[in-house]
């Protein structure tokens, strides 16, 4: 686990890269804030691990300052509300298209009256500056505050987004120059990226993986061959990641307490003579209870002036809608956004649709619509996206979009899968190692060789029992023996 603090250079950050931003950072904290915590500390509140700052020019004496607009709270709780607020209370109007030199002020975030006394000693801190702008030089203040962070364990990712237009001076030797400065400071990284919205994506994917209780290191695994691929090597050692992470379906009422605005749920559980504060204990009159509140995710809760609507998920009714919004080609597809169960898509006897006496019957036609679909999607190589209101594997209906892929056969039946949305992809580390190097002449040729020794046919899950019956039937055997 890791706390965040950003650091944000209002000064050099274009208008529309910081609206792309600020959607960002409110992804991220929405995203924490539904976030699963691990069993055993399912009775605590969702902690609180993220700090925002910006770096901007006083308008009255033109000096370089650095606000901050959000710390960890004191009671340990990451306050959703107050973090929007924060970040759409951002300056607009900071930019400033002549700026050259960056002077990002982390001794002012880096002491101990800022992020050295925030609570959580027993975590990491990460402080995350986001440029446009790189300073010409690094000081001897801006030294001595890296080193001095580096002693008290706080890493330092520099990250700079380059601009398409030339207002900026980030020539090719400041770069290299400033990662000169900051190279033997094993706390400190850079990283230069491009200000595209798929790239904020990957970061938000980034930062929340560091701030979850439930990050874990990747399963460790290894594929083994009968024959030699390479030499006397017949294994592959692997890091295995997952690629996706189911979102919840929606927002749930409930009852909280007006005092501290926490759930009532399992107090009114667990007491049957009437709600309790969850952190007092006392006893809760009607009217320190309000009812218009919202639960999103396991831990967080917003009270609302008003609560128009019932949010309970009701339970989909038949048949389900899936409305087609676009095709897609299947070389195109990653079977890594793949979520939940396949279904398999035969047509069925359908009432709905209307023909003329002289037209053949319904059913026939929506047979022959089926298998036309089929023909023409495989024929093009590509499959439809449908989005639908129903989560298929709870069979709920669902306050967001869910969607889905349609995939056809040669002559034969269609494949239903759920695909993530942008919201629910993760993001998976060490993809760079991949590009670095080519693989040598030589070894591709042992593997194709010993590729060339392995059986090749058909798929058929016929052929590939999990042995369930056999120990089953033995179990049953073994236990017949005691008559």
């Amino acid at each position: 686990m890791v706390e965040l603090c950003f650091v944000l250079d209002l000064r050099s950050l274009p208008p529309p890269f910081l609206r792309d931003l600020r959607l960002s950072l409110l992804q991220l904290a929405n995203l924490y804030a539904i976030s699963s915590t691990p069993s055993w500390r399912r009775t605590e509140s969702l902690r609180d691990r993220i700090g925002l700052c910006y770096v901007f020019q006083n308008p009255i004496s033109l000096s370089d300052e650095l606000k901050i607009v959000y710390t960890p709270s004191p009671s340990g709780s990451f306050n959703l509300r107050d973090f929007h607020h924060a970040v759409n209370n951002l300056p607009a109007h900071g930019f400033q298209p002549q700026i050259d030199d960056s002077d990002v002020k982390l001794s002012t975030v880096l002491n101990d009256q800022v992020l050295y006394q925030w609570e959580g000693r027993d975590i990491m801190r990460k402080v995350i500056v986001l440029t446009s702008c790189l300073p010409r030089d690094v000081d001897s203040i801006m030294q001595n505050t890296l080193m001095a962070a580096a002693d008290k364990c706080v890493s330092v990712d520099f990250l700079l987004f380059e601009q398409k237009s030339s207002h900026l001076s980030n020539t090719k030797e400041k770069v290299n120059n400033f990662q000169t400065c900051i190279s033997d400071l094993d706390n400190c990284s850079f990283q230069a990226y491009l200000p595209d919205v798929k790239v904020l994506h990957g970061l938000v994917n980034r930062w929340l993986q560091d701030l979850k209780d439930d990050m874990e290191e990747p399963l460790q695994a290894r594929f083994n061959f009968k024959n030699n691929l390479v030499g006397s090597v017949s294994q592959i050692f692997c890091n295995l990641y997952i690629s996706v992470n189911p979102n919840i379906d929606g927002f749930y009422p409930c009852q909280a307490c007006r005092c501290h605005g926490i759930s009532l749920e399992d107090a009114v559980r667990n007491r049957v003579e009437g709600p309790s504060c969850p952190v007092t204990g006392c006893n809760l009159e009607t009217c320190n209870v309000t009812e218009n509140s919202v639960k999103v995710g396991e831990k967080t809760i917003l009270l609302l002036p008003s609560f128009p609507s019932s949010m309970k998920l009701e339970r989909a009714s038949l048949p389900l809608d899936f409305n087609v919004i676009e095709r897609t080609n299947l070389g195109s597809l990653s079977e890594g956004v793949i979520m939940g169960a396949s279904y398999v898509v035969i047509p069925s006897t359908c009432n709905a649709i209307e023909t003329t006496p002289d037209e053949i019957d319904q059913s026939e036609l929506n047979i022959q619509l089926f298998q036309g679909l089929c023909s023409a999607l495989h024929s093009l190589d590509q499959c439809l996206v449908c989005s639908s209101n129903c989560n298929i594997e709870t069979m709920r209906q669902a306050t967001f979009h869910s969607y889905y892929i349609l995939q056809p056969s040669d002559n034969g039946p269609m494949l239903l899968r759920r695909v993530a949305g942008s919201e629910e992809v993760l993001h998976v580390p060490d993809l760079n190692q991949l590009t670095i190097s080519s693989v040598r002449k030589e070894i591709e040729n042992s593997i194709k060789d010993s590729l060339s020794k392995v059986d090749v046919r058909d798929y058929n899950p016929m052929l590939h029992e999990r042995g369930f019956h056999q120990k089953l039937n033995l179990l049953v055997k073994e236990s017949l023996q005691f008559g």
